[in-house]
């Protein structure tokens, strides 16, 4: 109970984030966006302050002998540039480049009930599905993997 109600704290946190960032505005992450034209820089201090947080997070992870809310850490498995890193890369910046939108600011942004952002977040889906597909059909690795304190 209590991994779900931090992963929910977490979650909030991130919803409140993107919110007061102003993240969810598809305008606002396409002003970022358009760097020959009316370019809007906040979201490069946005992900900036992202990434310290993180940075900072991983840091007092690291440091524990074990989460508190889990049996073990789950850390990331790998750290190779490879094909599929690569095209994930490249899908993901293309809708977010057309659209605005990437998965945190669309699940918002379905209380609005707007239909570029319902189709939006079904062409997410889909997309997620024919990945797990495609990987079960490949027999490739599975995205993430289980890492001991004492792995990693």
């Amino acid at each position: 109970m209590a991994q779900i109600l931090a992963t929910l704290a977490a979650g909030i946190v991130f919803g409140f984030g993107l919110l007061i960032s102003g993240m969810v505005n598809p305008q606002k992450v396409l002003g970022f966006l358009d760097i020959f034209g009316a370019w809007d820089p906040s979201l490069a201090v946005v992900m900036a302050v992202a990434l310290v947080i993180t940075y900072a997070g991983y840091a007092v992870a690291r440091g524990r002998a074990g989460p508190l809310f889990a049996d073990r850490h789950f850390w990331p498995a790998g750290s190779m540039i490879d094909r599929n890193l690569v095209a994930g890369a490249a899908l993901f910046g293309a809708g977010w480049g057309l659209v605005g939108l990437c998965p945190g600011p669309a699940l918002e942004n379905l209380v609005t009930l707007s239909p570029q952002v319902l189709l939006f977040v079904a062409a997410m889906i889909v997309g997620m599905i024919a990945r797990d597909a495609l990987a079960r059909r490949e027999g490739s690795r599975p995205v993430a993997s289980v890492q001991t304190a004492a792995d990693g």
